[in-house]
């Protein structure tokens, strides 16, 4: 009987976690808002120019795997750096949301949910698993001329808390046997591992899979081991609930876990108002759950002070997830 599944994913990789046969899969995706080779981008002018901007962007992406080199190894089946193609589309946000940011409100509304519980890295275990296993791939990876670094990474957990089966995604220019690798990564050797559930993985990164409001929330947050909320808090700033919220309901669950088994933390924005509309936290100890309310009167622009995101640190934030 399968009971606990999660997905995990890099920038180059994906994953995921879950409950009741479901899975957690991690992912960090840098090209998230890339379709194919071009990038539409607000206000260039603060990065420098559109040339400057493709300069760091470059970058960015050599930072995570996509350098000259790769591109060469893999041509037309992942993104060249070199071939980016920078459209300014956008002018500036809407009047009617910067009134409300302006006087130091949410920038939208929306429900958030924080979660932490006992274990490694204080998250579930399934989740903990695949994004070990996904991390471990990635430096793999990017030592082995014949794998990609575009990874995605499932385990699902058993009755007994064993791993019954493993689930990878990786590109694969060249055969490579990954069985030993696996077990020798998770500690353990799964009932079921698949790799490349199709047989076939080539064409990978912003070339052949692409969102622009960010990669799958299961693999951002949880898993299933909590409700999701909100939004993806990727490509936003800080005044946006679904980045600022999503991170401080987090940071709470950790402050009231203390002893119990697991905290849950449920905040809602409005949009233009700086008070929240509800702030709960619950926490379950031996299967008996108490609740009370946080009473939260902070600003936007406190919290997010607070969490240091008034501070170039969403490469960081992006690839380590919550």
């Amino acid at each position: 009987m399968k009971t606990l599944c999660a997905p995990f994913a890099f920038p180059g990789l994906k994953g995921t976690t879950g409950r009741s046969r479901q899975p957690f899969f991690p992912r960090p995706r840098a090209q998230n808002i890339m379709a194919r080779i071009a990038l539409i981008l607000p206000r260039l002018s603060r990065y420098g120019g559109v040339e400057q901007f493709a300069f760091r962007l470059a970058e960015a992406l050599a930072e995570i795997g996509y350098d000259k080199f790769y591109s060469h190894r893999w041509g037309n089946y992942a993104i060249n750096p070199e071939k980016l193609q920078i459209i300014n589309l956008i002018g500036k946000q809407s009047a009617d949301i910067s009134q409300g940011v302006e006087q130091d409100g949410w920038g939208d509304q929306g429900v958030f949910v924080g979660y932490a519980c006992q274990g490694t890295g204080n998250i579930s275990r399934e989740q903990y698993l695949a994004k070990k296993l996904c991390n471990a791939l990635y430096e793999y990876a990017l030592q082995n001329i014949h794998l990609g670094i575009d990874i995605k990474t499932q385990i699902t957990l058993n009755e007994l808390g064993g791993i019954e089966t493993a689930v990878v995604a990786v590109p694969v220019l060249k055969d490579v046997d990954l069985t030993t690798f696996i077990v020798l990564a998770l500690g353990e050797e799964p009932e079921n591992i698949i790799v490349n559930g199709t047989g076939t993985y080539k064409y990978h990164s912003s070339v052949a899979d692409c969102g622009v409001t960010g990669r799958k929330l299961a693999c951002d947050f949880y898993g299933t081991a909590c409700p999701i909320g909100g939004g993806s808090p990727w490509t936003k700033d800080a005044s946006k609930a679904d980045v600022t919220l999503n991170f401080y309901t987090r940071k709470l669950a950790l402050e009231y876990l203390q002893d119990n088994d697991e905290c849950f933390v449920y905040l809602s924005s409005c949009i233009g108002r700086s008070e929240l509309p509800s702030d709960i936290v619950k926490t379950v100890k031996h299967s008996v759950v108490t609740k009370h309310s946080l009473q939260i009167n902070k600003k936007p622009s406190e919290i997010i002070i607070e969490l240091g995101l008034n501070k170039p640190v969403f490469a960081r934030l992006c690839k380590n997830g919550l």
